[in-house]
């Protein structure tokens, strides 16, 4: 699949947004006056601005509002109802820590339990397809999940947040691995995907027009082997290697801050790994797998 760059900004961002909002709803972190701003600022500005940058992936954005109505079918559209819930319904916390008014923090678990639905409503939007068989596991929500919990539970500063970036590595290595074996497990060759596979084996003569077209463009995408091991490398180190070895040996917004700047690279390199890798059974039909 081609990884686009708006796509890769929305589910890095969004994730870490909402995860890190989950922290703050629930009052695990709980900051007060000018501090609540920038810190309910950050949560809301890595959410949005997620959000916001997958507007430039479809093919009209002014349609967007419509995604809201398949609600019922539509993991996507589930995603958005969750998302503006979660951000309408934890504005009231966010305000009364900044205010220091008090009110009680009840409508921030809700909040916290919406944001972390979000974030599982965009792992299924990849999830649910069959059609890509290495997102077509359970190893998709979870890596997604993973990298909202480790990442925000950083920026939370938990104690706990170094342990849980090091089992998001471990989770990473497994995604991987399983992931490189998904296409073949489920049998699909270009004699099954032309029909013609009872006839004998069957091999592309020419492609079947003469220029490219939008599924070439959007669903086949090849990553070097040689490269994409690097960027499997850089993932795990950056998103989970480095920032718990900060976090083991130094503590305070500094050290959090460089940790998450890591994360945020190794996020990047894994969610580009994500979609580059990712195999749709049409390209079959072009002769671009097996």
């Amino acid at each position: 699949m081609y990884p686009a760059p708006s796509v890769i900004l929305f589910s890095v961002a969004s994730g870490l947004g909402f995860g890190y909002l989950a922290f703050l709803g629930l009052g695990v972190v709980h900051p007060t006056g000018i501090a609540a701003f920038f810190l309910w600022g950050l949560g809301y500005g890595l959410a949005v601005s997620g959000l916001v940058a997958a507007t430039f992936h479809l093919g009209n954005p002014q349609r967007a509002l419509r995604a809201f109505s398949q609600w019922r079918t539509s993991w996507l559209s589930r995603e958005g109802w969750a998302a503006v819930a979660a951000l309408v319904i934890l504005s009231p916390v966010a305000l009364s820590d900044w205010l220091t008014l008090g009110w009680t923090r009840g409508f921030g678990m809700t909040g916290a339990a919406l944001a972390i639905a979000t974030v599982g409503c965009t792992a299924m939007i990849y999830a649910q397809l069959k059609t890509v068989p290495r997102w077509n596991h359970w190893t998709t929500p979870a890596i997604f999940l993973g990298f909202a919990v480790a990442g925000g539970a950083l920026l939370a500063g938990q104690v706990w947040a170094a342990p849980a970036l090091l089992a998001l590595g471990a989770l990473m290595i497994l995604g991987f691995t399983l992931g490189d074996t998904r296409f073949a497990e489920r049998g699909q060759t270009l004699g099954t995907a032309t029909g013609l596979g009872g006839i004998g084996a069957v091999q592309v003569f020419e492609q079947p027009h003469t220029g490219g077209n939008y599924l070439m463009r959007e669903m086949i995408y090849i990553v070097a082997r040689k490269h994409a091991l690097k960027l499997r490398v850089i993932a795990v180190v950056s998103a989970a290697l480095i920032p718990a070895l900060i976090l083991f040996v130094a503590s305070g917004p500094l050290a959090i801050g460089v940790a998450a700047l890591f994360h945020l690279i190794g996020a990047a390199a894994q969610r580009w790994l994500f979609f580059a890798e990712a195999e749709h059974v049409v390209g079959l039909y072009y002769g671009a797998h097996g």
